[in-house]
């Protein structure tokens, strides 16, 4: 009877994890927070301190590798003898999985520029590498703002997704 009772709570166990396993497997669609830490370069750093800036993103896994990304956030760089920057940047883009952790990725959209510093709407490019492990996504970048002339930055984000 004990033999009967182990054999059939193994099976259940394998069964139990294999369900799950494959559950992970289809999930398509994950979405969570981020931090950001910003280090401007070029003209940009002799006007502004490094930053940060907080957001969402989400993503949907397309094909082999490949996964469709976006995010929205809020980024704040305090200026040395100007306005500071506070930005509304919109991405979109994708990424590609290089080995099982290690990915590339580059993401186009909009800025809102809020405030005095370049008030209105510009566009932005960033182009990224990272490591993803289960939800825990790190990434370091390079991101350009285009409104009157080029506001770029090194980033470093740190995020989780569900």
């Amino acid at each position: 009877m004990k033999k009967t009772i182990l054999a059939f709570t193994a099976m259940l166990l394998t069964v139990c994890v294999s369900v799950q396993s494959s559950q992970a497997q289809l999930k398509r669609f994950s979405i969570g927070p981020y931090l950001e830490a910003a280090f401007p370069t070029g003209d940009f750093s002799k006007t502004h301190k490094p930053g940060g800036g907080i957001g969402l993103g989400a993503d949907v896994k397309l094909i082999a590798g490949l996964t469709a990304v976006g995010s929205v956030g809020f980024m704040y760089m305090k200026g040395k003898d100007v306005s500071s920057v506070k930005a509304i940047p919109v991405r979109l883009g994708l990424r590609y999985t290089l080995v099982s952790i290690l990915y590339v990725k580059a993401e186009g959209g909009t800025v809102n520029f809020l405030g005095d510093y370049n008030n209105g709407t510009g566009a932005l490019f960033a182009p990224g590498i990272g490591i993803r492990l289960l939800g825990l996504d790190v990434e370091g970048k390079y991101e350009a703002w285009f409104k009157d002339g080029t506001h770029g930055f090194w980033g470093l984000k740190a995020g989780y997704n569900f």
